[in-house]
């Protein structure tokens, strides 16, 4: 018998619904019944055949997207606001509601001074962040001035902190799933998304028990399948209720998976969620002189780049520090994209994930780069905050 994660059309009880509770859950009047079921073998065929199952996935291990420390510590800067023009905005963020999905916030950290955070665990280990990677990300999007500005969009008065990783980085996909509906029921306009889908550590987990090399591979191959398929349902179903007034930008870190420092050609594509349809997946960048270079760990095929080397943010214990990844680069999209959805709310349009999306692919620059740059690498470029 193996736990899968199980997408219903119905409103039939399920063994655990949306959220942990018992039952299914209605948003906006429409049911969106998610459960986790212990199915055996013999009976997953039949369930597939089952019309009011849409989608049916073995539970997979997601783990964060593990940054680099950089030699600057604390005494780096908050290179990348510039970078992204975010110095440079009459825009703060003011009135939009961004949701991020990590290893929870330090709600005390000076950097969240004034912001009234909103926290679910998804983990089973509770509210609060012992590893600090959940609090380096917040403080990119939303960081107060205190005692240096560290957020590209600081006026962001409301948070959603859903911690959909355990205490050690590491979690399984019904924690992502239910974390991010519980976002889109809270009327979260961004969700932030710096973790991964462990295919490879899958697959090393069955083969460390004895499991063939083959049959690993085979059944991991099978979760990623059905994960994926999962992820753009639910994506699906989030853009079909837009009609509601709620459709969340989701956006994701491509991953630190390449190595082209050791080779140029060593370059791995960007996995779930990053790979999810309509999904803004984010490769990283640093500096180079007075341009920019594409991060060497970063993958390929992003639909964005924004800065993700030496990047100063919080860390746990009140104090600040520098980290490398794109889970570094991924908040700095969710900030511009909170400066964008501003923008295009003062004009009196909605904002909706469609419209800032495609504000943020228009005004990203590619002329920045040291040399040509890559589509494949730096997808439509740097994301740019609007002017005034």
């Amino acid at each position: 018998m193996k736990d899968y994660i199980v997408l219903r059309r119905s409103v039939a009880t399920p063994a655990r619904g949306l959220f942990g509770k018992a039952g299914a859950s209605s948003v906006e009047g429409q049911q969106i019944n998610l459960a986790v079921e212990r199915i055996p073998d013999k009976a997953v065929a039949e369930l597939q055949a089952d019309p009011e199952v849409q989608v049916l996935a073995p539970k997979m291990p997601i783990s964060l997207i593990r940054p680099a420390a950089s030699g600057a510590g604390e005494a780096g800067s908050a290179w990348g606001l510039a970078a992204v023009g975010a110095n440079d905005t009459p825009y703060t963020g003011a009135g939009v509601t961004v949701a991020v999905l990590d290893t929870g916030i330090e709600a005390k950290h000076p950097a969240f001074e004034g912001v009234e955070l909103i926290q679910k665990d998804f983990s089973g280990d509770g509210n609060g962040d012992t590893d600090g990677h959940g609090t380096h990300c917040a403080g990119t999007i939303f960081g107060r001035g205190n005692p240096v500005r560290i957020g590209v969009a600081p006026g962001i008065k409301q948070a959603l902190i859903g911690k959909v990783l355990q205490n050690d980085g590491d979690g399984t996909s019904d924690m992502v799933f239910d974390g991010l509906l519980w976002a889109y029921h809270m009327k979260a306009d961004i969700i932030s998304l710096s973790l991964g889908f462990d295919f490879p550590g899958m697959v090393k987990a069955m083969t460390s028990s004895g499991w063939p090399v083959e049959l690993a591979t085979s059944n991991a191959l099978e979760a990623y399948r059905g994960n994926l398929r999962m992820f753009d349902a639910i994506m699906g179903l989030l853009k079909a209720r837009a009609a509601f007034g709620v459709c969340p930008l989701v956006v994701a870190a491509a991953g630190n998976e390449s190595r082209r420092q050791v080779d140029g050609k060593f370059c791995i594509a960007a996995s779930l969620p990053a790979a999810a349809d309509d999904v803004l997946s984010v490769a990283a960048v640093g500096r180079e002189g007075d341009r920019f270079k594409v991060a060497d760990f970063s993958n390929t095929l992003p639909s964005v780049c924004a800065p993700g080397v030496d990047i100063l943010s919080a860390r746990r214990g009140g104090t600040f520090t520098t980290l490398s990844g794109t889970s570094m680069a991924c908040p700095h999209v969710a900030g511009v994209a909170a400066l964008w959805w501003e923008a295009i709310t003062r004009t009196g349009k909605k904002a909706n994930a469609s419209n800032v999306r495609a504000k943020l692919i228009a005004h990203a620059r590619v002329d920045l780069f040291a040399g040509q740059g890559d589509e494949s690498d730096i997808g439509q470029g740097v994301v740019m905050a609007p002017r005034g």
